[in-house]
């Protein structure tokens, strides 16, 4: 059998091309190319190149249609047994190209040309062309003539027009030597032998026969010729008689042959013209040649020779005939019946040349897996020679049919299929992979085969020699199915790769990517020293309204805009590392080496920095890659570059995305980081990368250590903040702003000193002063900063996000060339620094409870009248020092009195590992003795002496607050009621106790603002205690009380008579009135007054009443038992008492018993205002208020 067969070949003169000496296989190649112009040569053509010695017998010649069809066989072949059969299969001219330059003899180039002429006798012209000759050789070939065809040099259209001479000149030349073959067998007859004759026993009866046959033979023959001359009419006149001759002497096979003949010859007359009954007939005349082939089947002769190749052949030239698409039915019946008679042949090369056949038919149609099959049949009839060239073919063959397997080579994929712009944007179109993409590229139903076939591919290559399609057939079969491998098969498929690389050279590419299975894990964010925010040159504070740079694609705050590419966009800066995380996995059985792995970056901006990697077996590994952008401009990632198994391998990300969907679909076999025990990975969308000019890079640091700041509740502290310029450009703006939680804890930040260092140049550093204030604690907090850990230190802060952060925005200049920004120049943009400041507040002295406390502690009746602190001296300026009024503050002189005393008692607790000291300081106002209290006059701070507190243990702090009180007792306490509830409403509603309590919260913080509650811990440790809420809810009830003084002020005092002086002057009794100072004589009338002060602004009307008890707080002055007298009156006492005065009344008392006594004043007050029923918590208008004052002792001594 022949390859590449149709009905038209039977009409095409074989010509065998031979170089003749040396010729360079490029213009060997240039030569060819040139020769196959030339396969037509138009009889018009020829014309002046024929001459007709006699007449011709192509008696129908079309000089004017008709053509020469020649088929150039590079190399030539051997001669074929059956070229009497068919005379298209003899070669009947032989070319010889020759190269002058490499060949300067031509007499030895005539002669190798004339030695390879004798191996082809069927040759009917034969001449050599010799190529760029020399002056030399042209003037030497002129002389030699013959066969020698010399070429000059010159342009390729002249060369081009010589070499269509020449060839018109061969064609005329066959033309008359096929005029002279048909003209000698038509008069004297030929003997026609093929191999199925060659053993023929010839009878008397069968001589005849073989006459009438030898006859047949001639007709079909000379049939041939004509068909080779080009006169397909004259061609059919005898291929129509040799049919009638074979039928009669039963010559099946040349009648088969005759049949083939005259389709041939009817196509080419009938060629251009459109006969609807021309496939008909073609069909017909076809299958009744197989069938008369079918039919010349001799059993003695099929061990040895067959006719079933032609039958094969022409079934294989009627499909070629029909094979279009909508006869596909009836040609893949064909080739089926083709297919099955393979069987039968006895040549393997036949076989080979009938499976390529069929292969390239079922191509033709478009059924490419059959195609493939069949292939792979070529291919094992080529192993199975093994040798290295039939290995070759083997590879090949093979390398056709993986498209059709879905296991081709990534460079064998055309640029059509995936263009160069789709590797970086499968990522940035938002992950997004077509389901149908997916399917062609993974079936899994073809696990086997596509295994079968990547493992010949390995086994040709091997025997091929060629390292690096076997290294890429071993790295596709492991990569694609290693979970259908044995381990021991892996380890074999390991050591192939590795055999392959040692024979190739370092460095050597290949497109197919073998381990470790490589996915994208995220682009980790900026760093907060170094995001990057746009800036907006439109407005002063340029970095608002920009968001910092990050691969954040979506927000929930954002708003419904469109999907544009200004989401997804991450900038980097040129000079600056950058970081990608990819997760590898290695599902093998073997341990891998990745020698190293980098990032692929396919524009020249980025340098990237390569790692080298262990895996083990059946693991996954998230691994960082690194790089640095080098100029401005785009960056797109698609994957990495892998040198690993000794060849440097492309891994796209795309590839591994679109396994893992198939895998999820059931498309694939496994997915390998599954398999390796890594988790599901979420979509990671890849951003738009752009690198940007050099910018400032501020680098902070807590001078002192980076750790946590750790603050006592309350507690203030400076902490300093380091920032220098680690980038290569200046700042040139900076802005300090706050964000997070307890932003108030920040009392302070030096601007104006970072302010002052601009520019900060590049290396340049500042130190930023901060005053922090450490927050309160919640409730939670509390709880849990109480407990202790195992080592007795304190629990921090359960929360991390309670801190503040300082936000510095910053900037470089707007050009990095120093010119101001053009309308249409990129301004670089800015940075933003995050500085959290860790602090960690502890929880320090904490309130166990806080509550008001009462004292009556009674005053001593002297000669002289105790006054009111607060009223006299407080306000007198003046009137005592700062030091007696601190010791008025915190001591009780019994001489000088006291009166209803009331204290503020906090109950603090230590649980801290520290001893604090406490200090407790009152504010109070100096101002002038006047109505009105005003709170901004004059104020002083005074301390009360320290206390200290231990760890672990409690303690109470009395804050007296009888200082507070205000000096009169005036309708402007109430003001904001009267207003609050209008002129209209009703008084008793104006000064409701609901109403009081709502108003007073304003008077209450008045209070607790002078009160301030500090701590000291070591040297530097220091801070506030935050009692507000303590002391308000202490205070919430009785803040009247505390604010608010009594509307009448009562005190006592002895009167000396004027005669007393003179009873004490002798020494007894002077010794006698010192040791007894304040006391009263029994058995003596002792005078005394009552002074009744008034605190209000408007006039009292009242009934004092004066009473003494005994110390068991019995009446001693009515009943039967009274033990003391009395003079004057004591009871019913009328009085009206100026606003803002004092009155007095005197009377005298007479002690019968000595011992301790108390002399208490009361008082009722008639027709009472609205401020006093107020102050007295009462609603009844008719109602009298009641007032008493604090008691007095009086102490009654004997007398000797």
């Amino acid at each position: 059998m022949e390859p590449d067969v149709s009905i038209e070949t039977s009409c095409m003169i074989r010509i065998a091309v031979l170089p003749i000496g040396t010729v360079p296989p490029s213009l060997l190649r240039e030569y060819w190319s040139m020769l196959l112009r030339h396969q037509t040569i138009p009889l018009s053509a020829i014309s002046s190149f024929y001459t007709e010695h006699q007449k011709s017998p192509f008696a129908h010649q079309p000089w004017d249609s008709g053509s020469l069809r020649l088929k150039f066989v590079l190399g030539g072949s051997p001669p074929s047994p059956w070229e009497d059969f068919q005379s298209n299969r003899k070669i009947l001219a032989v070319i010889g190209v020759c190269h002058c330059p490499s060949s300067p003899d031509l007499d030895s180039v005539i002669d190798l040309f004339n030695s390879a002429c004798k191996a082809y006798s069927s040759s009917l012209v034969n001449s050599c062309f010799a190529f760029c000759p020399g002056d030399s050789q042209l003037e030497d070939g002129g002389k030699k003539g013959g066969n020698l065809r010399l070429f000059p040099p010159a342009d390729l259209q002249t060369q081009e027009f010589h070499l269509q001479t020449m060839m018109q000149d061969i064609a005329a030349s066959l033309l008359m030597e096929f005029e002279k073959w048909v003209l000698k067998a038509e008069s004297a007859g030929t003997i026609l032998k093929t191999p199925l004759d060659s053993q023929a026993t010839l009878s008397s009866e069968e001589v005849i026969k073989a006459k009438k046959r030898r006859l047949a033979r001639a007709q079909k023959t000379i049939g041939d010729y004509c068909l080779l001359a080009g006169s397909p009419v004259d061609a059919n006149a005898h291929y129509s008689t040799a049919l009638e001759l074979a039928r009669l002497t039963g010559d099946y096979f040349w009648y088969a042959g005759a049949l083939e003949g005259g389709v041939c010859a009817l196509l080419i007359d009938r060629m251009g013209l459109n006969d609807p009954g021309l496939e008909d007939g073609v069909r017909y005349q076809y299958n009744s040649a197989i069938l008369h082939y079918r039919k010349s089947f001799i059993q003695d002769n099929a061990q040895r020779v067959s006719p079933l190749s032609f039958e094969l052949e022409a079934t294989l030239k009627l499909a070629r005939f029909l094979c279009r698409r909508e006869l596909a039915r009836e040609v893949v019946d064909l080739l089926t019946n083709a297919a099955d008679g393979a069987k039968s042949l006895i040549d393997a090369s036949d076989r080979l040349i009938l499976f390529i056949e069929i292969a390239r038919l079922y191509g033709t149609l478009g059924y490419q897996r059959k195609a493939a099959f069949f292939s792979r049949q070529v291919a094992q009839l080529y192993l199975q020679q093994e040798n290295r060239v039939a290995a070759i073919s083997a590879m090949q063959v093979l390398a056709m049919t993986t498209k059709a397997y879905r296991v081709q080579s990534r460079a064998s994929i055309s640029e059509n299929t995936l263009p160069d712009k789709q590797v970086g944007s499968s990522h940035a179109d938002g992950g997004k992979v077509h389901h149908q993409s997916v399917v062609s590229l993974f079936e899994s139903q073809w696990s086997t085969l596509q295994m079968v076939v990547l493992r010949e591919i390995l086994i040709s290559a091997v025997r091929a020699g060629d390292p690096l399609a076997a290294w890429s057939a071993a790295s596709r079969l492991l990569r694609s199915y290693y979970p259908l491998i044995t381990p021991a098969g892996q380890n074999g498929l390991a050591s192939a790769l590795s055999n392959s690389a040692d024979r190739l050279p370092s460095g050597t590419r290949c497109a197919d990517p073998a381990l470790p299975f490589i996915r994208l894990y995220s682009f980790p964010l900026h760093p907060s020293q170094i995001d990057i925010v746009k800036r907006n040159l439109a407005r002063e504070d340029w970095w608002a309204g920009s968001a910092p740079s990050g691969p954040f694609i979506y927000t929930p705050f954002s708003k419904g805009e469109s999907n544009n590419s200004s989401k997804h966009e991450l900038i980097w800066v040129v000079g600056e590392p950058v970081q990608v995380l990819v997760e590898l996995a290695n599902p093998c059985g073997f341990d891998l080496r990745v020698d190293s792995i980098y990032l692929s970056v396919h524009s020249e901006n980025f340098d990237a920095f390569p790692v080298s990697v262990n895996l083990p077996p059946n693991s996954s590994k998230v691994i960082t890659l690194s790089g640095i952008p080098t100029l401005v401009g785009p960056v797109t990632i698609p994957g990495c570059i892998v040198h690993c198994f000794g060849v440097i391998t492309e891994h796209l990300f795309r590839d591994v995305d679109n396994l893992l969907l198939g895998a999820t679909q059931g498309l694939v076999l496994s997915d390998p980081f599954r398999c390796c025990g890594s988790a599901k990975l979420r979509n990671v969308f890849v951003p738009n990368i752009s690198v940007v000019p050099p910018l400032p890079l501020l680098v902070s640091h807590v001078v002192g250590g980076d750790g946590a700041i750790i603050l006592y509740e309350g507690e203030i502290r400076d902490v300093w903040i380091s920032l220098a310029n680690a980038g290569t450009v200046p700042v040139e703006q900076a802005h300090i702003s706050l964000s997070g939680k307890n932003q108030d804890s920040v009392i302070s930040v030096a601007y104006e000193t970072l302010k002052a260092s601009l520019p900060l140049n590049p290396g340049a550093e500042v130190t930023i002063p901060v005053t922090l204030k450490a927050w309160q604690l919640a409730f939670v907090d509390s709880d849990a900063a109480t407990g202790k850990s195992a080592l007795g230190s304190m629990v921090r802060q359960p929360r991390d996000g309670n801190s503040p952060t300082l936000l510095i925005h910053y900037a470089g200049p707007l050009s990095n060339s120093g010119d101001p920004p053009t309308s249409g120049s990129v301004v670089p943009p800015g940075r933003r620094l995050v500085v959290p400041l860790h602090i960690c507040v502890l929880q320090g002295l904490s309130f166990v409870k806080a509550r008001l406390l009462s004292m009556e502690i009674p005053a001593h009746v002297g000669e002289d009248l105790p006054k009111p602190v607060g009223v006299d001296d407080i306000y007198n300026e003046g009137a005592i020092g700062s030091e007696g009024k601190m010791e008025r503050l915190v001591k009780i002189d019994p001489f000088r009195g006291s009166w209803g005393l009331r204290f503020l008692e906090l109950e603090l607790s230590n649980p801290t590992d520290v001893v604090f000291d406490i200090s407790v300081s009152v504010q109070l106002e100096n101002s002038s003795n006047e109505d009105t209290l005003s709170a901004d006059q004059g104020s002083a701070e005074y301390g009360y002496p320290k206390s200290r507190i231990d760890r672990d243990c409690s303690a109470r702090v009395l804050i007296p607050l009888e200082h507070f009180k205000l000096p009169i007792l005036d309708d402007s306490f109430f003001m904001k009621d009267i207003q609050a509830d209008g002129p209209a409403s009703g008084r008793n509603s104006s000064f409701s106790e609901k109403n009081n309590k709502a108003e007073l919260n304003a008077s209450i913080k008045n209070l607790i603002s002078k009160i301030k509650v500090r701590w000291n811990s070591g040297r530097n440790s220091s801070g506030e205690l935050n009692i507000k809420d303590a002391i308000q809810a202490a205070l919430q009830t009785s803040v009247m009380d505390v604010l608010l003084p009594d509307p009448l002020t009562f005190g006592f005092r002895l009167v000396r008579s004027s005669l007393d002086p003179a009873k004490l002057d002798s020494p007894k009794e002077s010794v006698l009135s010192s040791a007894f100072k304040g006391s009263v004589l029994a058995h003596d009338m002792t005078p005394m007054e009552v002074l009744v002060r008034n605190n209000t602004k408007d006039m009292i009307k009242m009934r004092l009443s004066i009473t003494c008890r005994d110390v068991a707080g019995e009446n001693c002055i009515e009943g039967a038992k009274a033990t003391v007298l009395w003079a004057g009156v004591l009871s019913g006492i009328t009085m009206e008492i100026p606003p803002l005065q004092e009155s007095k009344h005197s009377f005298s008392l007479y002690f019968l018993v000595p011992g301790e006594y108390t002399v208490v004043a009361a008082a009722l007050i008639d027709d009472a205002n609205d401020i006093l029923r107020a102050r007295a918590r009462t609603d009844s208008p008719d109602e009298p208020i009641f007032c008493c004052g604090p008691p007095y002792n009086v102490r009654v001594i004997g007398t000797a």
